[in-house]
């Protein structure tokens, strides 16, 4: 069975929007991510395990407010009180969180074909998901993370650089269509490369 990606049929590459006159670098970047790995990871309340004893792929999980742990593969996003998102190139983790994280004390849920995922690159990446998210992203920092939502739709914006801008937004693979075309046309008075 082939896996289809949330935006085959929508994804178009080429150039759109105010590109003319400007330099091809200095344009927004748009692209789908869909070769990754996408774990829930939730402690249960009751569970006696301290958070120094979780780590996966070197890292550790942070119980703090919009923290990403992360390094050149994995990224450990924070996704709620003792609820973290994992998300890594590696897609051999899997046997190593379930192997760790028991159903005693965890709940797993690979969500890995249940999201689309949108990269957006470059210096106005910000300013693409002020026009749609009531978030304040000038206070957002490399390796932030947020739950929010977006023209309506909930999505995870993980912030993966800002030097320029390299922001990963995850939603629902239902509402995966609907958020393409909203970040495009946030998109189109900047310019942007569909890649």
């Amino acid at each position: 069975m082939t896996s289809v990606s949330a935006l085959e049929n929508t994804h178009l590459k080429g150039l759109f929007g105010d590109y003319e006159n400007k330099n091809e670098k200095d344009l927004l970047k748009i692209s789908e991510n869909k070769d990754l790995l996408i774990v829930q990871i939730a402690q249960y309340k009751n569970s006696s395990i301290p958070l120094e004893r979780l780590k996966i792929d070197d890292l550790n999980f942070k119980n703090v407010a919009l923290n990403v742990s992360s390094n050149s593969d994995t990224r450990i996003l924070w996704n709620g009180p003792n609820n973290w998102l994992l998300v890594s190139n590696k897609k051999d983790l899997l046997k190593e969180i379930i192997v760790q994280f028991d159903e005693i004390n965890f709940a797993v849920t690979n969500l890995s074909h249940s999201r689309a995922i949108i990269e957006l690159d470059g210096e106005n990446a910000k300013e693409v998901l002020k026009k749609g998210c009531p978030f304040n992203f000038d206070k957002l920092k490399k390796d932030n993370c947020l739950n929010s939502t977006f023209n309506g739709m909930s999505v995870i914006i993980d912030l993966l650089d800002n030097n320029p801008n390299k922001i990963r937004i995850f939603t629902l693979r239902s509402f995966g269509e609907s958020l393409y075309h909203s970040i495009t046309d946030s998109c189109l008075e900047f310019g942007y490369k569909s890649i």
